[in-house]
């Protein structure tokens, strides 16, 4: 009877030493060691330290297309190549919630460089012109341009209407 206690008892104690949590709940952007136009997401802690931990499979929204990433010793490498500078917005959802962010992607001599966005800006920046155009009559049709422009800047760099909302809602949830 005590052999089977024993058994019983060392089971459980070896089962819960080899449970891991092994949530994503931040991660980093950089260009692919490989420098083959794509990028790599690494899994990391809040301060920002890579966690080496992470392995398997993980679901992400990459501007909008759901892809499962493997992740081997905390790294995934996005299957898609970059062609150009562009926004690209990452998403991961898992049981703490959800955690994404907006990036640019400036290419060039084939190197990728990225840039993380704090979404607010994308929502401060209008409001300052608009603010301007109200206090200063003479300067709503350069208002006017400027807005035109940063919209068409941000549509043909992949930024659509759609990723710029949720990428605002996302970082007011976070902030509240």
């Amino acid at each position: 009877m005590k052999t089977i206690f024993y058994c019983l008892l060392l089971s459980l104690i070896s089962v819960s030493a080899f449970a891991q949590k092994s949530d994503i709940n931040n991660f980093i952007v950089k260009e692919s060691l490989l420098k083959n136009s794509k990028l790599a997401i690494i899994a990391a802690d809040s301060l920002e330290q890579p966690v080496e931990t992470i392995n398997g499979l993980y679901t992400f929204t990459v501007s909008g297309f759901t892809q499962p990433l493997k992740f081997n010793d905390g790294v995934a490498i996005l299957p898609m190549q970059l062609d150009k500078s562009s926004f690209v917005y990452i998403k991961h959802q898992n049981d703490s919630g959800t955690h994404s962010k907006l990036l640019y992607i400036y290419k060039k001599d084939g190197s990728l460089n990225p840039f993380t966005i704090n979404s607010l800006w994308l929502v401060l920046f209008p409001l300052l012109l608009i603010f301007l155009a109200f206090a200063f009559r003479k300067l709503i049709i350069i208002v006017v341009i400027i807005l035109l422009v940063y919209i068409y800047f941000n549509h043909s760099n992949g930024l659509q209407l759609s990723t710029f909302f949720e990428s605002i809602f996302d970082s007011l949830k976070r902030a509240f």
